[in-house]
């Protein structure tokens, strides 16, 4: 955190430092004045601190030894920039981040279950992982602190409306190591299924798009582990999608083959997901993020950085109107 500064016409009070070696190699300390610029004019950045205005006795920042959430001896794996606690199922703290990473918006979108509720029910054993939310009951919930019926029955239907969530979503919100949403829209075209993806190997994994050797090892490690498994078969017994409909696969041969796009912003009557099914239905691919390899960006309203990167690489901007021109 920083105190609020002036950069570019916006007030800044966060900036990235990427990751711990960025860190160590800038040498940025705790209670450091530090030079901050808007990279791209976008994203704020610590550039380095002001040596000359640092406190006495400060110290460099070095990662914990041991997992502050649960003791176990930290590692940091080769070629990671991140030293991180081993214990994936039995530390609290990676407990709590999985159930709000599994409930967010992104992934299983159980709107009414965020950090305080998810935080609470760990800690009152309501839930031991994110399994047991499909476990909860209305009459549960209204015996709760807080919680009326009307809260309790909202929230019963959030839960039982993301059993419908489709595969790569649900793929996402496991959490794999490195898998981000466009990693898990990938793998779950390429396999089809949470089985197939399972019994593949990392040699195969790495025929996906975007995938390298390393993230093959591990997600094909972690889903051979134990553990994430049996947590894999419990959402399985819960009614959650394991497994790709047809429907969801990028058509073959449509009037987008071959192209890849990039939403950005609101759109004035698709919802984010359903411009996307769109796209894929007509045999394009969607993709995060703006570079040389993107051939459209279909922007809506308040499209932020996506834009100007566009604008930047010269990337052919269209809105929706536009993308229905090019489905159709």
């Amino acid at each position: 955190m920083l105190e609020p500064v002036h950069v570019g016409g916006v007030t800044v009070s966060t900036a990235t430092l990427h990751n711990e070696e960025d860190l160590a190699r800038k040498d940025v300390r705790v209670g450091d004045e530090v030079v901050v610029l808007r990279a791209g004019d976008v994203i704020p950045q610590v550039v380095a601190p002001m040596i000359q205005k640092r406190p006495k006795r400060t110290r460099r920042v070095k990662p914990p030894k041991r997992c502050p959430a649960c003791g176990t001896e930290t590692i940091k794996p080769e070629d990671s920039v991140f030293t991180i606690c081993p214990n994936r199922s039995g530390c609290p703290g990676q407990s709590f981040q999985h159930v709000k990473h599994f409930v967010s918006k992104g992934a299983m979108d159980i709107d009414g279950l965020g950090e305080k509720q998810a935080l609470r029910f760990l800690e009152e054993g309501l839930i031991a992982d994110v399994g047991d939310i499909y476990d909860l009951d209305e009459e549960r919930l209204v015996g709760l602190e807080g919680f009326g019926e009307i809260s309790a029955r909202n929230l019963m239907a959030a839960i039982e409306a993301s059993r419908g969530r489709p595969f790569k979503r649900v793929l996402y919100a496991l959490g794999l190591p490195g898998v981000g949403y466009v990693t898990a829209e990938a793998l779950a075209d390429y396999f089809g299924s949470i089985d197939a993806l399972h019994t593949a190997d990392p040699t195969a994994i790495e025929d996906v798009e975007g995938i390298g050797p390393i993230m093959a090892a591990q997600i094909a490690e972690s889903l051979a582990d134990e553990r994430t498994w049996e947590l894999v078969e419990k959402l399985r017994e819960k009614g959650l999608r394991l497994e790709q409909d047809a429907s969801e696969r990028r058509a073959q041969g449509g009037p987008l083959e071959g192209r890849t796009l990039v939403l950005t912003g609101t759109l004035e009557d698709l919802t984010r997901d359903e411009a996307a099914a769109l796209i894929k239905s007509a045999g394009g691919k969607v993709v995060n993020s703006v570079s040389k390899n993107t051939d459209y960006v279909i922007a809506g309203e308040n499209p932020g950085s996506k834009l100007a990167k566009a604008e930047e690489l010269g990337t052919e901007v269209i809105d929706e109107a536009g993308l229905i021109e090019l489905v159709q």
